[in-house]
């Protein structure tokens, strides 16, 4: 199911975009939420080669320029890729429709994911900031 990770990294990365110095609670100030789930996220990104930093120094860095960032390498390094549209649990098998709906609902939802990462990866962090700093 979709929920706030992607919006989450896309600000963290923002932030550090701009300042490399930026602690985790100078982070979780801006996004509103705890220090934890700022690092949380960046240890993703950082699995993800999108980020550097170091133990027990504050701050991290883009490994690459925010125009070679696709919003769809950060949406799948902090997105679980099952979770966009959840599987609908013990329908009916007794039900001509409970019986096929999954099936039936497979090819719609694998063309809206598709679509969906399309336009993330035609765009980057650097059009998100473009649009920050206007």
């Amino acid at each position: 199911m979709i929920n706030s990770r992607l919006a989450v990294a896309i600000h963290i990365l923002s932030i550090i975009s701009v300042d490399e110095k930026a602690s985790s609670e100078i982070i979780a100030d801006s996004v509103n939420t705890n220090p934890v789930v700022v690092r949380r996220m960046i240890s993703l990104l950082k699995k993800a080669d999108i980020l550097t930093s170091r133990a027990g120094v504050p701050g991290a860095s883009l490994k690459k320029d925010p125009a070679d960032i696709s919003l769809l390498e950060v949406y799948r390094a902090v997105q679980k890729q099952e979770e966009l549209f959840a599987v609908h649990d013990n329908p009916n098998p007794k039900c001509p429709v409970g019986k096929r709906i999954q099936c039936a609902l497979d090819e719609t939802f694998e063309s809206v994911q598709k679509a969906m990462e399309d336009e993330l990866a035609s765009k980057s962090l650097n059009d998100v900031m473009n649009h920050l700093f206007l």
